[in-house]
């Protein structure tokens, strides 16, 4: 049971340097302890919650102690419990989240316990942002428009949500609109340090969507986790991690002229994933620090899933104090924030030597070094310089289908082909631009990177230049700022002059809602094949997520998307080649758009000022009129609609008992799916459109929806029924029982049929099979997609046995009762000679006390083959959660025994 926290002696209270007091603190300088002075400063926040939380039950004292020695701890990979200070969720992922809380309530009830026990006992910010499907573009009336369609398609699914603000305690719903989850936690939600009745203690937070670590950018700790364990989070329980190494990235120098974040971010990750950060934190440190921007470190710190770290952290400094002070924090709130960061040794101060701080290993980057680039055509980590982006094209036009080849035959290469486009003669090659979006949370956070792209549009209307009209292009600002600042610059009128007006604010085509491209294009590019192109400003461009008829999609600037829609096509060198023709009939070159760093700063300067974040966010508490007309229904216990395609009943919890199910193995499983490496959660469960002929749609359709009004996967991720349909669902998977065909279909290996995934699981589940997927590396990057398990799960996938997992994604797995099982260094499936038509067995103990984490099993299939793989349940708490058939399951028990 839990005990008085053995650290009281060191609760400090922190003085105001006007006389009072901000409240009381755990010092961690009354420790007395010279280890501390060494710690990297995110493993110090580590430290003190383990401190502030220590009870001796949930947290103990040689917790604390492993913290301490870091240094000598971390390469043994320890075990330590986090429990951060709140939950972050966003619209597509926190819609089961609360879905499973209301079931979470039924369960509880249905065993005699009381429901009112779930309720989060942390603060939950839940933002509504991934609502917008860009349908009306070209249009300065398409924010309006856009939001009447999603109010109009997703109401039951934001009532639902607005149900679970008003029966949840401590919850704090955004409604849609508002803006970008991770920008809206920036500019607003942060808290940087807490002040909870009177006891000071620094913001951390997890949240549902993998690119939570854009905060890491303001010196807040925050990284993505699943929703099953953003909920078990939620409801008090601690978090299990590994006590992570961590990398020091020296920054010195400063970025030339012209170049951007985006172009930083790019070489950062490519870097970072070169040297490998997968589970390990990384933290930015040097006298570059002072020449970077809170929005360029918030870019970086965005993409830490790209490059594979948990986070990129950049501790609380001067630049962070000034920021929080634009975005309209209190005076008052900056000096507490400051006051106590430095008390407790997690303040940065350049005009101070460097810290002695140890690091796990270390890298080092000139910003002087950074040169303009895109990341392409399938992966964020495939940089390619701009002055190599014509050549890197045609090698991939050439190299065989793969993450850097489309394998079109030279003959073909060069086909032109003619269309009609609204009664205009029209032409497309193969890399032709047909989408070109400023869009996603890690570029529209950042004033130089928007307003540069504003002034890209400025002098390219002012040359004449024209976006060729069956480009569809847009603008989906991160929040209502960057309108107010693009007005008040003057310079959205070029953009919109473009074609790139404002459509909403929310997550747009990054994610997959770029609404359809015009029919005439969209049969062009089918009807000859041809391998069209994307360029937006996302961190994600993974196959079939923009778009399913864009293969090659890349990312950029902000500036750089106009410079490429003015262009039309990614087939171009910048350097030597005019973009266009201007008014006078003279050749336009890149050189002769780009923004100088002295234009864009001094427009930054005068745009941009702290009115605009308080007026904005003072908007975003009052709601909306279309969200305030929402009505909903009252009570705790949420009143299920069997004929709801939106929200309905899971089935995790039926038949659940109050004792354990124990442990399980594998026994004469069949093989669902055999993978390459790199299956992203967009292969297993996509966000995007729903296909026309898939099983969600043949669902959708017999309950009478039309096919205009399917919305999105992601929209739909409370309704179980769909999301299991959708799983392995997207159109660009590549599984080896197909030979070659690409597609989302598998093949019954008793039968021979050549099935949709989900028929042939629920054909394996019918005749009593288990299944097992086998996979190469990096299986599970991507999106902090909790459904990426939860579909496994519901098609009777038992285990996944894979060469590596993303770290997110393995944690999921392991949520949902799979057994994650990665081959031995050197070994996959192909070097052990397996087919996957195999039957596979895993044997484990029935009890779980007699399973270690990280152990080593044995796999025997049924042609006298076995092979050895590491069981990859890391810690004790997740064999805990596998004892109990899941982490929910575990949560629900424990709470009734309270």
């Amino acid at each position: 049971m839990a005990s008085e926290n053995p650290f009281r002696s060191i609760l400090k209270a922190l003085e105001k340097p006007d006389g009072g007091e901000f409240g009381n603190y755990y010092s961690l300088p009354a420790l007395n302890d010279p280890r501390i002075d060494k710690l990297p400063y995110s493993i110090r926040i580590l430290l003190e919650s383990a401190i502030r939380n220590c009870d001796e039950f949930q947290v103990k004292s040689y917790d604390v102690e492993k913290i301490l020695d870091w240094e000598n701890t971390s390469p043994k990979q320890v075990e330590i419990p986090f429990k951060p200070a709140r939950v972050l969720l966003q619209d597509f992922t926190g819609v089961p989240a609360v879905v499973d809380l209301a079931c979470m309530r039924d369960a509880m009830n249905s065993l005699g316990g009381d429901s009112n026990k779930i309720n989060p006992l942390v603060p939950v910010d839940l933002v509504i942002d991934h609502s917008v499907q860009v349908d009306v573009a070209r249009s300065e009336n398409a924010v309006q428009a856009n939001m009447e369609l999603e109010f109009q398609r997703n109401k039951e699914r934001f009532a639902f949500l607005k149900w679970g603000s008003n029966a949840f305690d401590n919850m704090l719903v955004v409604p849609p609109g508002s803006g970008i989850v991770h920008q809206v936690n920036l500019e607003y939600l942060a808290r940087v340090v807490f002040n909870t009745n009177g006891l000071l203690y620094p913001d951390s937070v997890v949240g549902t969507d993998s690119h939570t670590t854009m905060i890491d950018g303001l010196g807040v700790a925050g990284w993505g986790v699943g929703g099953i364990e953003a909920e078990a989070t939620m409801l008090g329980q601690p978090m299990s991690m590994v006590l992570p190494g961590v990398v020091g990235f020296k920054l010195t120098g400063k970025l030339r002229d012209g170049m951007t974040a985006t172009d930083l971010v790019l070489t950062v990750t490519q870097m970072l994933r070169k040297h490998g950060v997968v589970g390990k934190f990384v933290e930015f440190h040097g006298e570059g620090m002072r020449e970077l921007s809170l929005a360029d470190r918030a870019t970086i710190a965005n993409m830490s899933p790209e490059y594979g770290a948990t986070m990129g952290f950049f501790p609380v400094d001067h630049v962070t104090l000034q920021y929080l002070k634009l975005t309209g924090r209190s005076d008052d709130t900056v000096s507490m924030i400051e006051a106590y960061l430095r008390a407790n040794k997690m303040f940065v101060d350049y005009s101070e030597p460097e810290s002695k701080t140890v690091y796990s290993s270390s890298l080092e980057l000139n910003l002087e070094d950074v040169e303009p680039c895109v990341s392409g055509p399938k992966r964020p980590h495939d940089r390619v310089p701009l002055r190599e982006m014509k050549a890197d094209w045609h090698s991939c036009l050439d190299n065989r289908v793969g993450f850097k080849g489309f394998a079109v035959p030279k003959e073909a290469q060069s086909k032109v082909v003619e269309f009609d486009f609204n009664g205009t003669p029209a032409h497309l090659r193969h890399g032709d631009v047909v989408i070109a979006a400023i869009t996603s949370c890690t570029n529209t956070s950042n004033p130089s990177v928007m307003l540069g792209a504003a002034l890209v549009a400025k002098k390219a209307c002012d040359l004449g230049l024209e976006v060729k009209p069956w480009i569809k292009t847009s603008l989906a600002p991160g929040s209502g700022v960057v309108t107010k600042y693009l007005a008040k610059s003057g310079l959205q009128k070029y953009l919109n002059q473009l074609g790139f007006s404002i459509v909403g604010y929310g997550c747009t085509t990054c994610i997959g809602n770029s609404g359809d491209i015009h029919e005439a294009v969209a049969s062009a590019i089918v009807d000859n094949d041809l391998v069209a192109s994307a360029v937006l400003s996302g961190n994600r461009n993974f196959e079939g997520r923009v778009h399913p008829l864009t293969r090659a999609n890349y990312l950029a600037s902000p500036p750089l998307v106009v410079a490429y829609a003015l262009a039309g096509t990614v087939n171009i060198d910048f350097e030597t080649e005019p973009i266009g023709t201007g008014k006078d009939g003279k050749q336009i070159f890149f050189r002769d758009i780009w923004p100088s760093n002295k234009e864009v700063a001094e427009v930054v300067q005068s745009s941009v000022l702290p009115d605009m974040f308080k007026a904005t966010y003072e908007a975003i508490t009052k709601g909306n009129s279309m969200w305030n007309q929402l009505s909903v229904a009252s009570g705790t216990l949420y009143e299920w609609d069997p004929k709801s395609t939106y929200i309905h009943e899971p089935p995790y919890f039926k038949g659940m008992t109050m004792s354990p199910p124990g442990p399980h193995g594998v026994k004469d499983a069949h093989c669902l799916l055999n993978f390459g490496d790199s299956i992203t959660t967009d292969h297993i469960s996509p966000a995007g459109s729903i296909h026309k002929d898939s099983p969600a749609a043949k669902y959708l359709m017999e309950r009478g929806v039309d096919r205009r009004d399917f919305n999105s996967y992601g929209s739909r991720r409370g309704n179980d029924e769909i999301m299991a349909r959708g799983t392995f669902a997207n159109i660009r998977i590549v599984n080896k029982h197909l030979k070659g065909e690409v597609g989302p279909k598998t093949v019954h290996i008793p039968s021979g049929e050549k099935l949709s995934v989900f028929d042939a699981a629920m054909k394996y589940r019918n005749e009593g099979r288990d299944t097992v997927i086998l996979a190469g590396a990096e299986y599970g990057s991507g999106s902090s997609r909790d459904w990426a398990a939860k579909g496994p799960m519901l098609l009777g996938v038992k285990a996944v046995i894979s060469k590596s997992f993303e770290r997110i994604h393995r944690s999921n797995l392991v949520g949902m009762g799979i057994i994650p099982l990665c081959f031995k260094t050197g070994e996959d499936a192909e070097t052990l000679g397996l087919t996957g038509q195999e039957l596979y067995t895993i044997e484990l103990p029935n009890k779980v006390s007699e399973i270690k984490p990280g152990q080593d099993v044995t796999v025997i299939t049924n042609n006298g083959k076995s092979f050895t793989c590491t069981l990859r349940f890391d810690t004790e708490v997740e064999l805990a959660y596998f004892d109990h058939g899941g982490i929910l399951q575990y949560v629900i028990r424990n709470l009734i025994k309270q």
